[in-house]
């Protein structure tokens, strides 16, 4: 499932399938066309003759079993799109929601999302809604999104702003900023973007860290599927602590490999020394490359008895204390 070959064989497997079941079926479907795993088909023919054409898609392949929705009321939804036919004859489109959908987006007033990201909803939503529906049905989505974006607490100048960035190409143009001389890596803080910037600072907004990065993963009891510092025994009992961008896992078999194959320059630990990897343990999660080498520099210092190839990051002399 993680391989990145993995949706190409399978569009692959899935073209051939279709392809052989049309050729062999006895009626064909006018149109017939599918995004993943979702298929969109016009039928000419009588409703018997589709149930049989349902039959003889599912007996092509003992693991593939099709299911079947039929238009009601001259509509049925694919994906986000409802494809609806009119009264003459021809095909109108226009944004599905599921009936379960509940109108509630990020809000407006939050304090706890950059004004950007806030943004973004009212971008995204009109965006789509210029895409799917046509002229007839894009005024109708237009006043649905203005609702209920008033419900969710946006203004209504910041809705007029995003509508004519939306509809106007001209208006999307971003004026030349000045380059700043530095860039801040902060957390969001209302205003905190309009008082760096007096000083020729750019703030970037990272979010905070979630619980779930906090937490220990049931399927990982001693936490070495996750990047971060870890600490691995010898039998003379000193400590090797080291960090990684990969898992922990995948860090220790590189060390057995290199330790095996004699490749001391591919490895932070000394050959002389025999490494317990049953015994390693993390001792904190990271995912920058900063913090990484950071967390790492302080665990070396403060185990004291440690057989690095060298000492790490160099801290400053003021973080020592702390």
């Amino acid at each position: 499932m993680e391989s990145q070959l993995s949706p190409a064989i399978a569009n692959f497997f899935t073209e051939d399938f279709e392809e052989k079941a049309l050729k062999s079926a006895p009626l064909r479907p006018k149109h017939f066309v599918r995004s993943v795993d979702h298929t969109f088909a016009i039928w000419p023919h009588a409703k018997d003759a589709l149930n049989e054409f349902l039959v003889h898609m599912n007996r092509q392949h003992p693991s593939i079993s099709f299911t079947m929705e039929l238009q009601i009321d001259g509509k049925l939804p694919f994906l986000d799109i409802l494809p609806q036919r009119k009264s003459n004859g021809t095909l109108g489109h226009g944004v599905y929601r599921k009936p379960t959908h509940t109108g509630r987006y990020l809000n407006g007033n939050s304090n706890h999302h950059h004004p950007t990201q806030r943004r973004a909803v009212l971008n995204t939503l009109f965006q789509r809604a210029t895409v799917i529906a046509d002229k007839n049905c894009l005024p109708e989505e237009i006043d649905h999104l203005k609702t209920t974006f008033l419900q969710n607490r946006y203004s209504g100048r910041e809705i007029s702003l995003t509508l004519k960035r939306s509809f106007d190409p001209q208006a999307r143009t971003m004026e030349e900023k000045e380059k700043p001389i530095a860039r801040a890596y902060l957390p969001y803080v209302a205003s905190i973007s309009r008082i760096v910037a007096r000083h020729k600072i750019e703030a970037i907004h990272k979010p905070p860290g979630k619980i779930r990065n906090v937490l220990v993963r049931a399927m990982d009891p001693i936490c070495l599927k996750t990047p971060g510092i870890y600490q691995g025994p010898c039998t003379c009992g000193d400590l090797h602590i080291g960090e990684t961008g990969r898992t922990i896992e995948t860090r220790l078999k590189e060390h057995k490999r290199h330790l095996r194959l004699g490749q001391l320059k591919k490895s932070a630990i000394w050959m002389d020394h025999s490494i317990d990897f049953n015994g390693t343990k993390l001792l904190s999660r990271a995912g920058s490359y900063r913090d990484r080498v950071i967390k790492e520099s302080i665990e070396i210092r403060m185990a004291g008895r440690d057989f690095n190839r060298d000492s790490g990051y160099s801290l400053s002399n003021t973080r020592k204390p702390v």
